[in-house]
């Protein structure tokens, strides 16, 4: 089944950590994999010390995209190609129960990831396979094939009054 946890407001991740963590208590094996995560995200550790759970990410510190060069999106873009590729085969492998496609639409929507791939790839997974991604502003034709969405919308943020992210909180 396909879940999809998108939008503006805070939670995201959390939720896509909190279903990993309920089906490694099950006994099911998850490979959790981020995109535009570093290593201050708190969730990497937590994520790492917990049985049947395997997190895959890219070998780089990275920038926001806003931020990026054109070169430095090019050379990003190569990575999120690998990443995805190597975690699409293995997991067509029937080596997990569950994967986790962490702000994959975020990387979709930046040009840096083939949506038509990405969505292939759900289409043609096996049945048993548990797809979880999460974002923002999901292509359409992924809300219509998914099996559960869920849409995170802000009402009130610490941002919006000039808070910075706080780790173990946002990060």
């Amino acid at each position: 089944m396909i879940h999809i946890y998108y939008g503006d407001g805070k939670g995201k991740t959390t939720a896509a950590v909190g279903l990993a963590l309920r089906a490694s208590g099950c006994g099911m094996r998850v490979l959790f994999v981020q995109f535009l995560k570093t290593e201050f995200s708190g969730e990497r550790k937590a994520l790492r010390n917990t049985q049947n759970v395997t997190l895959t990410t890219c070998p780089l510190e990275m920038k926001f995209t806003f931020d990026m060069t054109e070169q430095e999106k090019q050379q990003t873009a190569v990575m999120f190609r690998k990443l995805f590729d190597g975690s699409a085969s293995t997991t067509l492998s029937n080596r997990y129960d569950m994967v986790v496609f962490d702000e994959i639409f975020d990387v979709i929507n930046e040009n840096m990831l083939s949506e038509t791939e990405v969505f292939e790839f759900t289409a043609n997974a096996p049945k048993s396979l548990e797809i979880v991604m999460t974002g923002h502003n999901p292509p359409q034709r992924f809300i219509d094939a998914a099996d559960y969405v869920t849409e995170f919308k802000k009402v009130k943020h610490p941002f919006d009054k000039g808070v910075t992210a706080r780790k173990g909180i946002e990060y």
